[in-house]
Parts: structure tokens; C-alpha cells; sequence
């Protein structure tokens, strides 16, 4: 059961609790090979398929471990990797990388997003907890948040307890006073039930609690996270 009169805060995820990640990575992908073909058409045939760009940041994280937390700098350094294996300038991955980054941010907002942050923050402080590279204010829904942490900034990713209280010291509560809100069962709700928070896991596909320990409070949408606050 959720003790609502403890939530004096909320943490919430952004990419696949907002909005679907897969489809804007996937246009942002498509927004670079075009930028390539025109620029850097050697890099562009050499890298033609999302599967070899992906192919090639699993070498850049090999190559540079320190990175893995940095996604930006990570797809950026990927990019000059590629270049540089193609023959084309190396100059050319920091363009790119915008080209990609800006696409990236054209997200499209599940449905009932809006109204939910709008709901949210009418009523608590929020602070945005992402292991991925979104900007809040680039999506235009900054106004919401009160903070936005990424695991670049904190240093580790979630479900390392450390971030979630990081979020927490952001917004000035402790972490008993915080309502993490997430898809991922694993980096979301149960991390956050570790580090001491409350949860409530956004599962719209009906997937089963993959950890023994029991199932936080579960909703099939971000509308139904709104009436369980109500």
C-alpha cells in the first residue's frame, strides 16, 4: 500500500515514462546518417545500419569505461570514431552530434504526460531522474521540475541507491518522503525501494515483478498514477 501522506517530494523517470525512447532514438539515428550522407558519406556507408553504430559504442565504451555514464559524450566520441575509421574529418562528430542531440529531444509525449506533470507539480516539488542524456528544458516541459539529475551528474546510475539520494537532497527531504515514479522494475522501483523511497512502477504492458521481494504499488498509466494521488 502507498502511505500518500508520507510523499512530500516525487522523483520521476523520463524516457519510457514520459515518453517512448525507442522510436525518438530511432529518428535521431536516421537525423545523423542523413547529416553524414551529405557531410561525411564515406563515414555514412561505412556505418549505414543502427546495428553497426551500435556495434561501434560498444568499441567506444571498451576504448573509454569512463564515459559510460556520459551519454552525450559517449555518442559524441562514437561519432569521431567512426569519422576516423572512415577517412572523414574528425572535426565533423561535433556537428553531428548536434544534429543527433537536437533530434533526440523532439520527443513525443505519451498522451495523458502533460496533464501529469501538470498534476505533479501543482502539488509537490519534482525532481527528473534519468540514467539517460534528456535535458527537461530542450523537451519544453522544464517548468515542471523543480531539478533534473541524469547519472552523468551524480556520478552512478540508478538503481544505485546513491542516485536516488541525490534526488532526495535535491529537493531537500529525505528519502522516506520521496515517490519514485518509473517503467523499469529493476533501475526505477526497486531501487528506489532500496534507497529507503516509496514507488510506484508505470508497467502499461502487465510485465510480472522480476524481484522476490514484493511488487510496489503498480499503475497502467500516468492517468492512473494521478488518481492514486488524487
Amino acid at each position: 500500500m502507498l502511505d500518500t501522506s508520507r510523499i512530500r517530494a516525487i522523483s520521476l523517470d523520463l524516457d519510457d515514462t514520459l515518453w517512448p525512447i525507442w522510436p525518438t532514438i530511432a529518428r535521431a539515428e536516421a537525423a545523423l546518417h542523413g547529416w553524414l550522407s551529405a557531410q561525411a558519406p564515406a563515414t555514412a556507408a561505412l556505418f549505414a545500419s543502427p546495428e553497426a553504430l551500435r556495434t561501434l559504442r560498444s568499441q567506444m565504451v571498451a576504448l573509454r569505461p569512463d564515459l559510460q555514464q556520459d551519454l552525450s559524450a559517449l555518442r559524441r566520441e562514437s561519432i569521431r570514431l567512426a569519422l576516423t575509421q572512415a577517412g572523414d574529418a574528425p572535426h565533423l562528430a561535433e556537428p553531428a552530434f548536434e544534429v543527433f542531440f537536437a533530434e533526440r529531444h523532439r520527443v513525443e509525449l505519451f498522451d495523458d504526460a502533460r496533464d501529469t506533470l501538470a498534476f505533479l507539480s501543482a502539488r509537490y516539488p519534482v525532481v527528473a531522474l534519468t540514467n539517460g542524456n534528456a535535458d527537461v528544458h530542450r523537451v519544453g516541459i522544464g517548468g515542471y521540475f523543480t531539478a533534473s539529475l541524469s547519472a552523468y551528474d551524480t556520478g552512478v546510475p540508478k538503481p544505485d541507491a546513491r542516485m536516488f539520494h541525490a534526488a532526495a537532497q535535491a529537493l531537500a527531504v529525505p528519502p522516506h518522503a520521496v515517490l519514485h515514479v518509473g517503467d523499469d522494475a529493476t533501475l526505477d522501483a526497486h531501487g528506489a525501494l532500496q534507497a529507503g523511497m516509496q514507488a510506484v512502477w508505470l508497467n502499461p504492458a502487465g510485465h510480472p515483478w522480476p524481484h522476490e521481494t514484493p511488487p510496489p504499488v503498480t499503475v497502467g498509466s500516468l492517468t492512473a498514477l494521478c488518481q492514486l494521488l488524487a
